[in-house]
């Protein structure tokens, strides 16, 4: 398709930022220190906006600024074209972790990050000491939001998640097996458990999801069987289940990389699990907006590979 070069040539192309980060804070007081210009020449620059796309894209409410529905549906291809012109600027400035100043945010459960993280930040520290992590409790219900408002550059989520759009970029970093988990001389059993005793022993189980009756797997798996568990205790923190499960006569259904580690260092007992569970997916996802940005895919691959080592 051919570019209307004399149109496009009238038009100050750095709107376009200016643009972004007042779709992004939704504010003309942040938005100009965003992009490092004073709140007046914002305010002109929202005008000549509104001239330029004959709508007031920004409006208030009880709740301060509010985006147009033209504006909402601006959102995303102001940042795929910006980031598409920064791809073309930076595709010749080879990244040099050892030299990179840059922070990251990264969401992810507990689960994850001591899965990963440990690994990762001491890899940064050899290779890398100027990269900086911030991290950020993972929602899978809000995830996909959380993405399109750039409040992360990275996450890893487990399970199903919804189904996204195209910008909504997503690699399986790992599968996850399932293992029973409990203190044999506090429930009296020993591996392996029997659907009986499954079913008998009160459950902890974990969750992210805030919702007042939470589910798992494990609760479809028993209704085909006609079956139902005890759930004693629900928690969203992965890593307070082994101690949960070391003092009292309890069980967890939980992933077995995390499972094998603090049954050794608790003395627990593990058993495959007495009904028939799919294995999940731990899965990275991030905004195609950072597609071709040269550092971001520079950590994407040092996730992929950390994660294949596990």
């Amino acid at each position: 398709m051919a570019i209307d070069t004399v149109n496009l040539g009238r038009i100050d192309l750095n709107l376009l930022v200016h643009l972004d980060a007042l779709l992004t804070e939704r504010s003309v007081t942040k938005a100009a220190a965003c992009v490092g210009i004073g709140q007046s020449a914002m305010s002109h620059n929202l005008a000549r906006l509104r001239e330029l796309f004959g709508d007031e894209l920004l409006t208030r409410g009880a709740d301060g600024m509010r985006l147009t529905p033209r504006a909402a549906a601006l959102r995303e291809p102001v940042r795929s074209a910006l980031a598409q012109v920064e791809a073309v600027v930076l595709r010749d400035q080879a990244f040099d972790p050892a030299t990179a100043v840059r922070t990251f945010r990264l969401g992810l459960s507990d689960s994850m990050e001591i899965l990963i993280m440990p690994a990762l930040l001491a890899r940064m520290r050899q290779i890398a000491p100027g990269v900086h992590f911030r991290l950020y409790n993972v929602d899978s219900s809000r995830l996909l939001d959380d993405l399109d408002a750039d409040e992360l550059d990275l996450a890893v989520a487990h399970g199903p998640l919804p189904q996204g759009q195209l910008h909504h970029k997503r690699r399986t970093l790992l599968t996850e097996r399932f293992v029973c988990m409990f203190n044999a001389e506090k429930t009296g059993i020993t591996p392996p458990i029997s659907l009986e005793d499954y079913v008998r022993l009160p459950h902890v189980l974990t969750s992210l999801r805030p919702a007042r009756s939470v589910r798992g797997i494990v609760d479809e798996a028993l209704d085909k069987l006609g079956l139902q568990r005890t759930v004693a205790l629900t928690t969203p923190r992965f890593l307070t289940v082994p101690h949960l499960v070391a003092q009292a006569p309890v069980i967890v259904t939980m992933g077995a990389r995390l499972a094998t580690r603090f049954s050794a260092e608790l003395g627990l007992s593990l058993s495959p699990p007495p009904v028939e569970l799919s294995e999940m997916p731990a899965t990275l996802l991030w905004h195609a907006s950072y597609d071709h940005d040269p550092a971001h895919a520079w950590l994407r691959n040092q996730v992929v590979q950390l994660a294949a080592e596990l």
